[in-house]
Parts: structure tokens; sequence; C-alpha cells
């Protein structure tokens, strides 16, 4: 580790957008970010990966690159988010936060060992989690708190399929709905199928041997996390006034990678009983603190595949995008 005299840090750095993450991340020695008055230095003890991280390091789908990620080369030069940490400084408008305060969240470049963050995008850590569980939670567990609370409505005794409920938010999703009283069932592939039941979901579909949209169930909500089913197929299995959530979505499409579906449900949705909408994660301190008195509560626990030092993260991405995570990838710094 650094002494503070150099004020230098370890960080993971990408200087060009590709789909290899050996030959676009690398480790390198950078000066230590300097924060504004409404900022936080956090001292980073863990970090996660997660879709977006693949999303970022790639530059796809491009449409990302046209909205401000960056045409030609990345806007940013380290594609991590979540973290878990200790205060390390404060802005003078900050009074929430202090130094040495336990906190998580998200930030510019959390694959380091020092991120910058804004301190509305932080909050104290769950006392019952380590720092590397800690680090799991912020962004997928609040793009899962977001889609069944304020996307779906999901209301006690409704019926909710997840699908995608193995993964880094779909893990999430299964719990909060439980905790919002649902009867959830889980959407997976075989060798997942236990993690979901252990998350709590009441019945398991198991995609590779059973169709979700046989016509035998209906649900009042169904979020697809991170599916590509078509949105007729979709709506075949919803209530007739149901609600779908689109998550996600990938596809092999280089411009849009699944957004469309996302865009015909918005525009679809005015002209059926049925209610048909996406979702757009925010990063925000208030949400932060409902996940963690959900989390202290016991109500949700972040389920973790595996973790890799801050040198590997190029071998973490790769083994979230080869398909083989079940839940979440921490990265200790």
């Amino acid at each position: 580790m650094n002494t503070a005299a150099t004020r230098t840090m370890q960080a993971i750095v990408q200087d060009r957008y590709g789909t290899t993450p050996e030959n676009v991340l690398r480790l390198a020695e950078l000066a230590r970010p300097t924060i504004a008055d409404d900022e936080v230095l956090v001292r980073v003890h863990a970090a996660s990966v997660d879709r977006g991280t693949w999303h970022i390091m790639s530059g796809l789908p491009s449409l990302m690159r046209v909205i401000g990620f960056g045409f030609r080369r990345p806007k940013a030069p380290n594609p991590g988010r979540a973290l878990a940490g200790t205060v390390e400084s404060v802005g003078s408008n900050v009074t929430d936060l202090a130094p040495g305060d336990e906190v998580y969240g998200t930030g510019d470049g959390s694959f380091a060992e020092y991120v910058r963050a804004s301190a509305g995008r932080l909050a104290h850590k769950p006392a019952n989690l380590s720092f590397e569980d800690a680090a799991a939670v912020p962004v997928s567990a609040l793009t899962a708190l977001q889609a069944v609370r304020d996307g779906a409505h999901v209301q006690a005794g409704e019926r909710v399929l997840i699908i995608g409920a193995s993964g880094g938010v779909g893990t999430f999703a299964v719990q909060i709905a439980k905790a919002f009283g649902a009867e959830v069932t889980g959407v997976c592939s075989t060798a997942k199928v236990e993690l979901v039941r252990t998350l709590g979901a009441d019945h398991v579909v198991d995609y590779t041997r059973d169709d979700f949209a046989d016509g035998e169930h209906r649900y009042d909500v169904i979020l697809d996390i991170g599916g590509n089913s078509p949105l007729s197929r979709l709506r075949r299995t919803l209530t007739a006034r149901g609600r779908l959530v689109i998550v996600g979505g990938e596809t092999d499409g280089r411009w849009l990678g699944g957004f469309d579906r996302q865009v015909r449900a918005q525009l679809l949705s005015p002209f059926t009983r049925q209610k048909l909408a996406m979702i757009a994660a925010s990063e925000n301190t208030k949400d932060l603190i409902v996940l963690r008195e959900l989390i202290e509560s016991g109500k949700l626990a972040p389920a973790i595949d595996r973790t890799y030092p801050l040198s590997d993260v190029a071998a973490a991405v790769r083994y979230l995008h080869e398909g083989h995570a079940r839940g979440k990838i921490a990265i200790t710094v």
C-alpha cells in the first residue's frame, strides 16, 4: 500500500474500448483523486463487478458512446462503480459523513485504492456486513429495489416472476420482492436453481428444461432482468392488468444491444391495459439507507460467488461476462 507521503495509489485503468478484458484493463500507479466541496474521498476496501462494468469497458452497445460515455475512447478511465470503504476526507459542504466512517455506495472509478464520490451516493455501511459483502450491494441492489418498488409497485400477495433470478440484480430482486410479501418465481439455469431457492423463491423454473411462458401460469408482475424474450411472449405470461418491468436486456445488437425492446415497451404501454415499463436506476443515499435497514433486519443479504484481488479485475470481468457468476463478484483492494 502507498504511504500518505507519496499521494499515489494503485488503480485499474483503460485507455481504449475492447471486448477482451486482459487487453483493455491494466493496473497502474496514479495520483490520488482530489475532491470538491460536496464530495468524499474514500479509502476503498472492496468493490464489485456488474454487467455495467463490461459495457463501460467494451463501449457496447455503441449507443452508450453516442450518449456521452466517450465516442472514440472511454471518458471514464476506470469502469468500477460500487464500493465499500472508510472515509479518508470530506469536502467543506459534507456534514453527514466524517473521516473514519465506514461507508458503501458508488463512486467514480472504484477499482482503486482511493475513490472520489458524491456524498449523495454514499451511506453508512450495514453493520452486519463485511466490506466485501457491502461492496456487492450498491449498484445491483439499488436497481432491484427501484424495479420492485417503483417500477412494478409490487404488493403483498402478488405473483411475481423474476427472469434472471440468479444474477447480480436478480438475487437481490428475489429477496426484496419476498420482503414486500410477494409470491416469487425465479427463472435461471440448472446450475443456479439451488441458489435461487436459498434466496427464498417460492418456485424456481429451470429455463433449460421448462418454459416459464407455457400458458399454465400468469403473473401480476414480471421483472425481466437481462433477458431477451419478445414482448409478445412476456405479455402472454402477464395477467390482464399485469406489470412488466424490463431491467436490462442482452442481445448481440451492436448499436442498441436490446435497448430497442425497452423503447418498444414504453411506446406500447399506453395502448394496453398492461403496464410495460423500463427502469434506469438512481444512485442515492436515501435508497442505500433503505437497503441497509433491510440488510440489518435480516431480510436481504448479498450472494457472493467469488472474490478477486484488485490486480485480477480483468479475470473477474471475464468470469461475469461468460455467464458463470452465481450472484455477485467482489474485488478486494
